[in-house]
């Protein structure tokens, strides 16, 4: 019988795709064991419920590092020994990588990085889950947890039937464009947004009395369903 799949999963707020990760766990409909919940947030209720199911969590505060960034500026000795900053300027697809701003966001990324990547390796983890973790990863990042060519390991879950509406607001955007189908897409993390391979989507209808609320509603229903297929996708 294989060993059990060693998830680990980083979250930011509420944590109610982890809760649906963590009972599929429990109830084996997912074949492995959740290693540990980080945060980028301390206090985060999702941070309660991995504790309640005895799972090791920890906090890397990327609004204090980004802040400390800015007030006392980014010395090279700041940055991780293996940070290449063209290299990461070259491959991330996000910003305008002659802009000033960009240069400033990976590097202080790094550094929030370089802390998350420290809490992540001794827990050897075959998959990273990012269950409503809202904080862009740079390839920094992932070319550290897809160590070998080829195979992706990060994965994520969208707001929306991907590739519309990438971005932050995926139902908002679908409501607003006046769709009557919804859905919610869990795809591989890649340099892009929202742009790596997709793994599974699931789909709902949007009725013309339904307001925002409704389609978040439905769309969380529906996420709650997909998570945990797609890992046991992955498991498999």
């Amino acid at each position: 019988m294989p060993a059990p799949l060693k998830i680990g999963t980083l979250i930011s707020g509420g944590g109610t795709n982890l809760q649906a990760i963590i009972d599929a766990c429990k109830d084996g409909r997912i074949p492995g064991k959740i290693m540990f919940t980080g945060s980028d947030t301390p206090g985060v209720r999702g941070l309660d419920r991995a504790t309640q199911a005895g799972i090791d969590t920890f906090v890397v505060d990327y609004k204090q590092i980004v802040k400390s960034c800015r007030k006392n500026g980014i010395a090279p000795e700041d940055l991780p020994d293996d940070f290449d900053l063209a290299e990461v300027r070259d491959k991330q697809k996000l910003m305008d990588p002659a802009d000033d701003r960009t240069l400033f966001f990976l590097k202080s990324r790094a550094i929030a990085e370089k802390q998350l990547l420290d809490r992540i390796r001794p827990y050897d983890i075959d998959l990273l889950v990012l269950a409503g973790f809202m904080r862009v990863l740079t390839p920094y990042f992932i070319d550290r947890i897809n160590t070998t060519p080829g195979q992706h390991r990060i994965m994520n879950i969208h707001p929306a039937l991907l590739p519309a509406f990438p971005g932050t607001d995926g139902y908002g955007d679908t409501f607003r464009y006046g769709c009557k189908i919804g859905g919610c897409t869990v795809h591989f993390i890649d340099y892009g947004e929202d742009t790596g391979p997709i793994i599974g989507q699931k789909v709902f209808e949007i009725k013309d009395t339904d307001t925002l609320e409704d389609v978040k509603k439905k769309g969380l229903e529906k996420e709650w369903e997909l998570y945990p297929e797609c890992i046991r996708k992955f498991a498999e």
